[in-house]
C-alpha cells in the first residue's frame, strides 16, 4: 500500500511511532545523516566539507588509491553504569564504521590537504588538467 510522504518521510512515521519500533527508526535516521558532504568548486581546487559529528581525529583515515579518495571513520564506544554494589544497571557498546569514496583523478597524495575541526573534515583537492585523447582515424577496409 502506498503511503503519502513529505520530504522522504512517511506521513505516518511519527504518528504511529510504536515503542518497540522507535529505536529502529532513530538508528536508520542517524545512519542517513552520517558523512554528509558539501563539495565546492574553486578556481584551482575542490573543497570538500564532510560532517563527522562525535568522531575524533584519531578515528578518521583518508586514503588515495587509483584516483579514488576514500574517507573512513570508525568508532568504538562503551557506556557503563553500575549501582553501589557494582552490578550493572546499564551497559551499552557501540562499534561502527562508515566510509565515502570520491573519484578525484590523477592527483598526488601530497597535494591533498586535510583538516579536522569541530566535527567537520575539510579536504582540499587540486584540480587536474584533463588530458584530451587524440582521436584515432579508423579506416574501414574496402573490398573489391
Amino acid at each position: 500500500m502506498m503511503m503519502p510522504s513529505f520530504f522522504g518521510n512517511s506521513l505516518f512515521d511519527e504518528w504511529m511511532d510504536f515503542p518497540f519500533d522507535s529505536r529502529f527508526h532513530k538508528e536508520a535516521k542517524r545512519e542517513t545523516s552520517l558523512m554528509k558532504t558539501d563539495v565546492k568548486e574553486q578556481d584551482d581546487a575542490y573543497e570538500l566539507e564532510m560532517e563527522l559529528p562525535g568522531y575524533k581525529k584519531e578515528d578518521i583515515t583518508a586514503r588515495l588509491k587509483d584516483g579514488y579518495l576514500t574517507v573512513q571513520a570508525s568508532k568504538n564506544a562503551t557506556n557503563e553504569e553500575k549501582d553501589a554494589q557494582g552490578n550493572y544497571i546499564r551497559r551499552e557498546r557501540y562499534t561502527g564504521q562508515c566510509s565515502r569514496s570520491f573519484y578525484v583523478g590523477d592527483v598526488k597524495q601530497e597535494d591533498i590537504r586535510a583538516r579536522f575541526e569541530d566535527g567537520i573534515l575539510k579536504l582540499t583537492v587540486p584540480k587536474v588538467e584533463e588530458r584530451k585523447q587524440l582521436e584515432e582515424n579508423k579506416f574501414i577496409a574496402i573490398e573489391g
